[in-house]
């Protein structure tokens, strides 16, 4: 159970980083993306922040089951808000990656329970 969580935790942070650095990048695709869902861009440096502190949470986890698992909750619930703000503006394209995301955290977090 422990190389998997250490497996889907590093996937999990690949994609939170390359998300965060977008964040602070701003290619075309996503000012588009997010100004579809009505995201100020003043918002975008906070969220790639903490997209960088899921991923850090996530990779520390390995060393210390608790904060693996609260950063899980926390990429979690990062998701959803993502899922609920495709809901809001009623982007269904945008809904099942972020909802896919969301349960791929979940299972992370199970995992590191698990291996307490």
């Amino acid at each position: 159970m422990f190389i998997a969580y250490v497996i889907l935790a590093a996937l999990m942070s690949a994609v939170l980083l390359s998300s965060a650095a977008a964040k602070f990048t701003r290619p075309k695709r996503l000012v588009t993306q997010m100004s579809t869902l009505a995201v100020p861009y003043s918002l975008l440096p906070f969220l790639g922040a903490v997209q960088i502190a899921g991923a850090v949470g996530l990779i520390a986890g390995s060393w210390w089951a608790p904060l693996g698992i609260a950063a899980a909750v926390g990429v979690t619930l990062y998701f959803l808000g993502a899922v609920a703000a495709h809901l809001r503006v009623k982007d269904f394209p945008g809904i099942p990656p972020a909802a896919a995301l969301a349960v791929a955290a979940v299972i992370v977090g199970l995992l590191r329970a698990a291996t307490l």
